[in-house]
């Protein structure tokens, strides 16, 4: 079935100004993603009013461009830090549950799920395993658990980071109290679509679907991210409970051996284009043009091949939400995936 594609951006501090966004909308950009894994649509109620005004306008009376919100779902994330900490390589670090009241230096909160699944060795995975730590030793001092852990990748670690183990199933509930919340002032800030992390199966899209209901969202589409071999083992249940399938690279990628994500990435997407799911490609699509005004090669080829491949939509995320060149981005991201449809449709190009 032909789809119109989808060309999302993400909200942030970079997009802020109604101006910027306007510009993006020019581009092409026909929906934008809020975040809403650290908080409230109220928290966000800025970005929502630029958003608006941009849209206004730009389409008028016209199609609107879609407002996604991103549920918290049962991520996992790390908890409060103070300032920024600067992780480098081979240092050791001291995990306590989030909630203990554990300090020092190096102390880092993380879920408590995590001491549950302890096992000397293992790799945990922060912010999309930008920072990677090895399980060195565990223990309990008067002041509750600890994990000792060394860096092996460092970076600059900030609050509420995702936060990943190797092997390690999530078993949280489906939506938090901030997740319900947001669902029931959704229709009142003129959210359309709902994006649910880490869906593990099709309960988790009936338990959402319900609470979409119940808040008077029932209208809206609803994402189902599939980040976990959880999610990929549930795909074909998966499949029947969504209106859009979202390949989200980041954690999948720590779900999975780096080197297997492209295989995976064309098994999901053969799936959905079998079954007729529409599917979206998210992640580090244009990372590079976080800090820089242009693509790398590899960049714009892998945003040509997610369309080729069947792509319904296609998203940017820290690029246009903290990045440098929001407007650019969009531009390179809307041109390319141009690209590919024109190609898919017999246009010019090798092999036409």
């Amino acid at each position: 079935m032909n789809r119109q594609l989808e060309i999302y951006g993400t909200l942030g501090p970079s997009c802020a100004d109604p101006a910027i966004l306007r510009q993006m909308f020019e581009k092409g950009i026909t929906g934008m993603r809020l975040n809403l894994s650290h908080g409230t649509l109220s928290d966000s109620e800025d970005l929502i009013a630029a958003f608006h005004k941009a849209s206004a306008e730009v389409f008028g009376n016209g199609k609107k461009p879609s407002l996604l919100i991103d549920m918290q779902g049962p991520e996992l994330r790390i908890g409060t830090v103070s300032g920024k900490k600067v992780l480098g390589d081979g240092m050791e670090v001291r995990l306590c549950p989030k909630g203990s009241g554990q300090t020092g230096a190096g102390a880092i909160p993380v879920p408590g799920e995590i001491f549950d699944n302890y096992r000397n060795g293992m790799i945990l995975m922060i912010d999309d395993g930008k920072i990677r730590l090895r399980a060195m030793e565990q223990g309990r001092a008067a002041e509750g658990l600890w994990i000792r852990a060394s860096v092996l990748t460092g970076g600059t670690l900030l609050s509420r980071k995702s936060i990943a183990v190797e092997g390690m199933t999530i078993t949280g509930s489906t939506l938090t109290e901030q997740d319900l919340w947001n669902l029931s002032k959704a229709k009142s800030y003129g959210v359309t679509d709902v994006m649910q992390p880490f869906v593990r199966g099709a309960l988790d899209l009936t338990a959402v679907r319900s609470a979409m209901q119940k808040a008077g969202a029932g209208n809206c589409r609803l994402f189902a991210k599939i980040e976990n071999r959880q999610g990929l083992a549930a795909l074909d249940e998966i499949l029947s409970g969504a209106d859009m399938l979202v390949i989200a690279r980041g954690d999948l990628g720590n779900a999975v051996p780096l080197w297997e994500l492209p295989r995976v990435q064309k098994e999901i997407a053969g799936k959905c284009l079998r079954r007729d799911v529409p599917f979206m490609v998210v992640t580090q699509m244009l990372a590079s043009m976080e800090k820089a005004p242009m693509p790398t090669r590899a960049e714009v080829s892998d945003i040509f091949n997610a369309v080729a491949d069947g792509a319904s939509a296609v998203m940017i995320t820290g690029e246009s939400a903290s990045g440098r060149y929001p407007v650019e981005a969009s531009d390179y991201l809307v041109r390319t995936a141009q690209e590919a449809l024109r190609w898919k449709s017999g246009g010019s190009g090798p092999g036409r």
